[in-house]
């Protein structure tokens, strides 16, 4: 890492292509039988050598922005393997979709519906969609982050959901064909895909009846990933429990989406940071960093946990497994933060880490997902760069920002 550090300067993000690599391959052989179109959701990490990477094992893109498919383009990615969701997609992005030929909009309301077929209409063309269907399942996660609950600003609830198809489902210019459920993220159990799987096939079951046919079912994502060690289910757990359920469908042609994104990047990525400055006041000491809230933004949004560990240690410091509790000999209590001039800008806090100085370097573990994503450029801070390790080479695959990027939009009148 001091290598990188030398080389790129920090903060700075760095990811594993192999490791990209390998999470993808587990969940498309672990849901092999489904014969799944796994659409990797762009918002988690939206890179275009990482959407590239992954495009070339064989994903498609999970896209909820007129940007996102900007990107998936650049990346390669045929816009018919793509899912389009989105509460809010406005009419030039419905334009943009329809005129590159976007696979299925994965459609929130009713109001979005017509608007969607009305400027298909209007451009003489066709669409697929599918109906975000909330299947009122608790996952259990940040609030933030949970989806699938009646009371959310995505999708229509189940019991609607029948009415939308009675209502739309002849429309000529835009298909309703297909179910989309995303219950939230991340989830840490198949249970609540089996429960919201079971309710939405009884749906599919009873619109059959009424001669409407779904041949398209997009499970979202979710899957969680490892912030502490052995903390998720292996993506064959996953799908020992849902792919049972699906397979007859699939078997008859039904077509299956996955949607995932922490899963794959989350531990395909760190943070490296340097240490500024320790400070103690009172009972409290500081280990200041040169990155903080507008580099990772998750910890002071949602309380989430990252796994920070000095790069450079002893022996006995050496960990063995990513926990919140690290039962180590001389390690100190102490609140890793940023440089932001906000009390809220932590990146850990009542942490036991070893001592560090300053100009060490510390990871960040777990920051592929809503890492960079969310970066920002509170305080006039330039975005970080970004790394894509390769065996063993290691390639630019964003440059940092300089202080004439943060004002080359403006306009000094």
């Amino acid at each position: 890492m001091s290598q990188i550090a030398e080389q790129f300067d920090t903060p700075c993000y760095v990811y594993s292509r192999a490791t990209l690599v390998e999470h993808y391959t587990r969940l498309a052989e672990a849901f092999a039988p489904l014969d799944p179109l796994l659409c990797y959701s762009i918002k988690s990490c939206s890179n275009i050598s990482i959407c590239k990477t992954l495009a070339e094992c064989g994903a498609g893109m999970d896209l909820v922005s007129g940007g996102e498919l900007h990107r998936a383009k650049l990346a390669g990615v045929d816009p018919a393997q793509c899912v389009y969701a989105g509460v809010g997609k406005s009419d030039a992005e419905i334009r943009q979709s329809l005129e590159a030929g976007v696979g299925w909009f994965n459609i929130e309301s009713e109001a979005e519906f017509e608007n969607v077929s009305a400027i298909a209409k209007s451009m003489n063309l066709i669409c697929k969609a599918a109906l975000r269907v909330n299947p009122d399942v608790d996952p259990k996660t940040h609030r933030y982050t949970t989806t699938g609950k009646k009371e959310t600003k995505f999708g229509v609830d189940i019991e609607r959901a029948k009415s939308v198809f009675e209502q739309y489902g002849n429309d000529e210019h835009c298909i309703l064909c297909g179910i989309h459920v995303h219950l939230g993220s991340p989830i840490y159990s198949a249970e609540p895909y089996v429960t919201s799987l079971r309710k939405i096939l009884i749906l599919i079951d009873e619109l059959d009846v009424r001669g409407i046919k779904i041949n398209m079912l997009d499970l979202g994502g979710g899957f969680g990933a490892d912030y502490e060690s052995d903390q998720t289910p292996l993506a064959s757990e996953y799908a020992k429990e849902i792919v049972p359920l699906l397979q007859d469908h699939a078997s008859k042609g039904m077509k299956i989406i996955l949607e995932p994104g922490r899963t794959i990047t989350a531990n395909a990525g760190i943070l490296l940071l340097k240490v500024l400055y320790i400070k103690t006041s009172g009972e409290k000491t500081f280990v200041t960093c040169d990155g903080g809230m507008n580099v990772m933004m998750r910890p002071s949004h949602y309380g989430a946990f990252h796994f920070i560990w000095p790069c450079s240690v002893k022996d006995e410091h050496v960990p063995q497994r990513r926990a919140k509790e690290m039962d180590l000999p001389d390690l100190i209590m102490v609140d890793v933060v940023g440089p932001i001039c906000e009390t809220g800008d932590f990146l850990a806090i009542d942490r036991l880490m070893p001592p560090v100085s300053r100009g060490d370097l510390i990871a960040l573990f777990g920051a592929g997902a809503y890492g960079m994503s969310m970066s920002n450029r509170y305080n006039s801070m330039p975005l970080p760069a970004e790394v894509l390790v390769d065996q063993t080479s290691s390639k630019l695959i964003r440059r940092r920002e300089t202080y004439d990027d943060l004002t080359s939009h403006e306009l000094n009148l």
